[in-house]
């Protein structure tokens, strides 16, 4: 029989972990999840674990993004965990266990930063053969490279942190000018960073994502890896909410980065032109995180994420000062108070 931690644990998991160990007894221990409907469970049998994750039914035809992302990753040597064991009709996945140690943990034990940095660059080496070796496979049947970062989805992605940020959380009520102003803002901001060439990007590449197991920085939740601008996956590393990254530190992740991309993979570089998407891309990008954190209490009154609004919403604010044609959407921010506001609190 399971472990006693197991009683809340549907039976069918049970079974499908049975089934695979080929034996009756084994410890299941719920973990805490992401910010996802998926549930993780960490099965131990003696020295031996896994992490279990239960999701919606599947079909494993290759258009399950998942397995089809996780698959094209490995073949081009991205650090991913590997399958096991699955059941598509039951939406079970038996993963190989990386532990638990993030390396959002990893930035936080460190009194000095620098010290994190090794670390860093063990994951800017894992972006790079995301953004160039899974890239030049195009003839891949990967589902990454069916959707993409256009203008449609990145305007989606503001208009979620319009949404759930300004008009729910804040309850900021638009005039029709107004709305129509902020609007021009998101499309100028979505259709130039469209206009960027594209590689696959994992798309939401940051400290709680990246995983330390023996020496290696391992990669998981990459099943909406899509086609983007490397600034994408670089601004979610880079101003990461959960972690606190100080200018000197994104600089030497960066130029890391470009000198890599650089020397390794032919990556031509305008530093200039290169550094003006980044910038548009901070704020597309983070301003999306903050409609995400609102969401989590909008939806479920998931109030965890609230804390990271303030300080990534600053970041926005921020690199809005470098385009002036976008000042509107700061000051409806300061305006209506977002930076002084007790999220913590609500």
């Amino acid at each position: 029989m399971a472990d006693p931690l197991a009683h809340n644990v549907e039976p069918y998991l049970l079974e499908f972990i049975s089934s695979f160990l080929k034996k009756p007894e084994f410890q299941v221990v719920p973990l805490a999840g992401d910010a996802s409907a998926r549930r993780y469970y960490r099965v131990i049998d003696g020295e031996s674990s896994w992490v279990l994750m239960q999701w919606e039914p599947f079909e494993d035809d290759g258009n399950y993004p998942f397995l089809s992302v996780q698959r094209h990753f490995l073949k081009h040597q991205v650090q991913v965990p590997k399958v096991v064991h699955l059941t598509p009709a039951q939406g079970l996945v038996l993963l190989e266990d990386l532990g638990d140690l993030t390396l959002e943990r990893k930035f936080w034990e460190n009194q000095n930063q620098q010290l994190a940095l090794p670390f860093y660059k063990l994951a800017i080496d894992e972006l790079l053969k995301i953004h160039f070796l899974a890239t030049r496979d195009s003839a891949s049947p990967c589902t990454a490279f069916r959707v993409s970062f256009d203008t449609a989805k990145l305007l989606w992605e503001m208009n979620y942190g319009r949404e759930h940020l300004f008009e729910k959380l804040g309850r900021v009520a638009f005039s029709a000018k107004d709305s129509a102003l902020l609007d021009q803002i998101f499309n100028q901001i979505c259709s130039r960073l469209d206009r960027e060439p594209k590689c696959v990007c994992h798309r939401d590449y940051h400290s709680r994502n990246l995983m330390l197991k023996l020496g290696k920085m391992r990669v998981i939740d990459f099943q909406d890896a899509r086609m983007g601008a490397v600034q994408y996956d670089l601004v979610s590393l880079v101003y990461d909410s959960y972690v606190a990254l100080d200018e000197a530190s994104r600089e030497t992740i960066l130029s890391y980065y470009l000198e890599r991309a650089q020397a390794d993979f032919g990556y031509k570089i305008d530093r200039d032109h290169f550094d003006d998407l980044f910038y548009t891309q901070v704020i597309q990008r983070c301003f999306k995180a903050c409609g995400s954190f609102s969401s989590f209490l909008n939806m479920r009154g998931d109030k965890r994420y609230l804390k990271y609004i303030r300080p990534t919403l600053e970041t926005v604010v921020k690199h809005i000062a470098y385009y002036p044609e976008y000042k509107f959407m700061a000051q409806v921010i300061r305006d209506h108070g977002f930076l002084e506001k007790d999220y913590e609190n609500l």
